[in-house]
């Protein structure tokens, strides 16, 4: 269950807070509505939440805030806003990467997009998918880690009608599996369609907390919706009739051929219509927000209104992730048939012990009972229950399509179902806030949140393979650096590391040491211009385990690209001038000690650059400043001062430490030293120095985001 108690947001240049003690519950296995018009708060809302927006009180998942919840990516699925993806990743490879930082095998993503329809698409690129396609991705994105408590900000959002039936009944099909269900809308008539229980804020604050039911007859009256030529003539024999009959009718002309009728019936208008000869083209019951004013206002891009159906949905398929139009609802229905459906799920409710919290008049139960009799209700999915067959082509959240003969499924069994806490005599935990009292103290978890992805190398790999720029950079290094190996070999005063390198003396670094700082830098700046670790728009999570992977990727890439573009360049020398020009100095392994340091070193300022300033300029212009700010100054110090030998510091070491290692291990350390102690080498771990003291100070002062 969540509960949200005393949300109150930050206010900002002496404006009043977009949320203002805002508390409500959403119990397991229902679906609420946050509803109100643009500017109410309800994003905001989401966002504290989730803790991505400054402000006071608190929401508990199920008994715990976030900041106590061990994994929150399996305790919270959240969509807000646009998927925040690298635009030119594919739909695979963001599930895939997704999943290593939820800590869920790689094959959930392939279930995941076989349960929202996108398996045929799944190499498109995020960059060029439709406003439905997002939202599908988005959901996948959400349902990955099998959450209990999805949070969405205006799903239905830009949707068709069909493509909007199809995402509240995959809702649902969440809802009814024991989850609970979260989402804001600006359309009454869309709450009062798809969900059990409606929230109304306006300006920041709590209007009303009622049921479905309750919200369609004090919010929202009936209408018959009429399309004719004919407008202006039917509305005034319609006006005539009602003020002769004394009948309290009101006709509004809703824009061209289009006339909404209140207090009135189908047949009454249709009669009348037939007696004066007046073609229709529909008619059809609708509900309305009550006289078209106030909540009205937030009808988003609904229309005047829908029409209201809860007859049998057609053309059901076998697959979770049918065409949209395969979904479409089907015509209208029997006057009254919105409340039945909102009363059918009350009663439902009331039947597994999750009814309205605060009781209420038995009377109005048994005749919401009445009436859940006589009306039809809305189809829903079947529900998949253990050790039971499913009807075939059920929808299940946790594994795409279940076929007959199929078991629940082990994630969804894990959850608080109604019907299993019914059975036990469990009640859900109240905090003492509700009822007056003070906020109870959170359980504490015995294992600490995990902020960062769970498997934070297999992540960073996924991420460096999913995009294409890894390539490019790739191939315009090898590019550009066996074209300048060939240039420089040509003349005889060019040194031959240098030539094989591709590092000529007006250049402050190789291609190979600018290549692998500019795929350092984009491992964080991606990270912060599509930051798929977080939730909405929060700071990307500082962690020791993250920033290892990431700096142990940028070594092992930099590593790969030295020998690369070493061996491309040879070759390409022994091919041009042949392979009597190349000799092998004798000092190769110092060259290449001193190569693998300046690559690895220069792709590391580059991630810690730009974990720092969370941009990719500011690591290139760290692996930059390298030779020409730092290098210069320390080469003019180290010539003029005089020098000592530090031989024999590996037997003192050996003394201080009172342990043994082989002699091989002498010969890497004074290599190891003689490396770091040129001028590049000292300005190089100078600037990882500071780089990692300012990620470790600015990690601390700023708040961690999940």
């Amino acid at each position: 269950m969540l509960q949200a108690i005393g949300l109150t947001s930050t206010p900002r240049r002496d404006r009043p807070p977009a949320v203002d003690d805002l508390s409500f519950e959403a119990r397991p296995g229902t679906v609420t509505a946050l509803l109100g018009p643009a500017g109410a708060g309800k994003t905001t809302a989401l966002r504290l939440m989730l803790q991505l927006e400054p402000g006071r009180g608190v929401t508990y998942f199920r008994g715990r805030p976030l900041h106590r919840v061990a994994h929150p990516a399996r305790e919270v699925g959240v969509l807000l806003g646009d998927v925040p993806g690298h635009p030119s990743r594919t739909l695979r490879s963001q599930l895939r990467m997704l999943c290593a930082a939820t800590g869920v095998p790689g094959t959930r993503a392939d279930d995941m997009l076989r349960a929202v329809g996108l398996t045929g698409i799944h190499d498109q690129r995020i960059g060029t998918l439709s406003r439905a396609m997002e939202r599908r991705l988005g959901l996948a994105s959400a349902l990955l880690g099998d959450p209990h408590t999805l949070l969405l900000d205006e799903p239905a959002a830009g949707l068709s009608v069909n493509e909007s039936a199809w995402l509240h009944e995959l809702l649902r099909a969440h809802a009814d599996e024991g989850g609970t269900v979260v989402y804001t809308t600006a359309d009454p008539k869309d709450a009062a369609r798809n969900a059990d229980r409606v929230v109304t804020l306006d300006g920041g604050r709590l209007v009303a907390d009622q049921d479905a039911a309750d919200f369609t007859r004090t919010r929202l009256r009936p209408r018959v919706a009429v399309r004719t030529p004919h407008a202006a003539r039917l509305a005034a024999v319609l006006t005539q009739e009602s003020r002769a009959a004394r009948r309290p009718v009101e006709v509004v002309t809703e824009g061209g051929n289009r006339l909404s009728v209140y207090g009135s019936d189908c047949a009454t208008v249709g009669e009348s219509a037939f007696r004066n000869g007046v073609l229709i083209h529909q008619l059809a019951d609708e509900i309305g927000a009550a006289g078209d004013r106030g909540l009205a206002a937030g009808t988003g891009g609904g229309g005047a209104g829908r029409t209201r159906s809860t007859a049998p949905t057609t053309a059901r398929t076998a697959a979770a992730g049918a065409a949209f139009s395969e979904a479409a609802p089907a015509a209208t229905d029997a006057p009254g048939a919105l409340e039945a459906g909102s009363a059918a799920r009350q009663e439902a409710g009331e039947r597994r012990g999750e009814g309205d919290s605060t009781g209420g008049d038995v009377r109005k139960r048994r005749a919401w009972r009445r009436s859940a009799r006589n009306q039809p209700t809305r189809k829903r999915w079947p529900r998949r229950r253990a050790g039971g067959d499913p009807a075939a082509g059920a929808i299940s959240l946790t594994g795409g399509v279940a076929s007959p003969g199929d078991g629940a499924s082990p994630t969804a069994a894990g959850r608080a179902s109604p019907d299993a806490s019914r059975a036990s005599g469990a009640a859900a935990p109240v905090p003492r806030a509700a009822a007056g009292g003070p906020a109870p103290r959170p359980a504490r978890s015995r294992r600490a949140p995990h902020r960062s992805p769970l498997r934070p190398l297999r992540y960073e790999i996924r991420r460096l393979l999913g995009v294409p720029s890894t390539p490019l950079v790739v191939a315009g290094v090898l590019l550009v650096s066996v074209t300048l190996a060939v240039l420089l070999a040509r003349g005889e005063r060019t040194p031959l590391p240098a030539a094989v390198a591709g590092w000529p003396g007006i250049s402050p670094l190789p291609p190979a040491a600018l290549g692998a700082g500019l795929l350092g830098a984009f491992s964080f700046a991606e990270e912060y211009r599509y930051p798929a670790l977080t939730t909405g728009r929060g700071a990307v999570p500082r962690r020791l385990g993250l920033l290892l992977a990431k700096l142990g990727v940028a070594a092992a890439v930099g590593a790969c690209l030295a020998v690369v573009v070493v061996v491309a360049d040879l070759e390409a020398l022994r091919l041009v001038y042949g392979g009597d020009l190349i000799p092998v100095p004798g000092n190769w392994p110092t060259l290449c000690a001193n190569w693998f340091g300046l690559v690895v070193g220069c792709a590391w300022a580059g991630v810690l650059g730009a974990g720092v300033f969370r941009a990719a300029a500011a690591g290139v212009a760290a692996v930059l400043a390298v030779p020409v700010l730092f290098a210069p100054p320390l080469q003019r110090v180290l010539a003029g001062a005089p020098r000592r030998s530090v031989t024999g510091l590996p037997a003192r070491l050996r003394e201080f430490a009172r342990a043994e290692w082989a002699s091989a291990a002498d010969r890497w350390l004074m290599g190891a030293l003689r490396v770091v102690g040129q001028p590049v080498g000292v300005a190089l771990t100078l600037t990882l120095t500071v780089l990692l003291c300012a990620y470790v100070l600015t990690g601390r002062h700023s708040r961690a985001r999940w």
